[in-house]
């Protein structure tokens, strides 16, 4: 194969796995935000809050992913 296609099939390799775990940790996030909710609709509001919260804490990591990616394009 010729390095350039080994580059892309390696930075691609690294992006499906690496964007797998914010994947799966949004959906946990969801799931139990809604199932909270769903036991106790008193708590929406904190329940909500964090969220959000975690839920942003979770995409940073897909966007360092994403970053590391573009950079291996550019330099490697």
């Amino acid at each position: 194969m010729d390095p350039e296609v080994m580059k892309m099939l390696a930075i691609g390799l690294a992006v499906g796995l690496g964007m797998l775990g914010p994947a799966l940790a949004l959906g946990l996030i969801g799931f139990s935000a809604l199932q909270g909710i769903a036991r106790n609709p008193e708590a929406r509001g904190p329940i909500f809050t964090n969220m959000i919260l975690v839920a942003g804490l979770a995409e940073a990591i897909g966007i360092y992913v994403l970053i590391v990616a573009i950079i291996l394009a550019m330099i490697v």
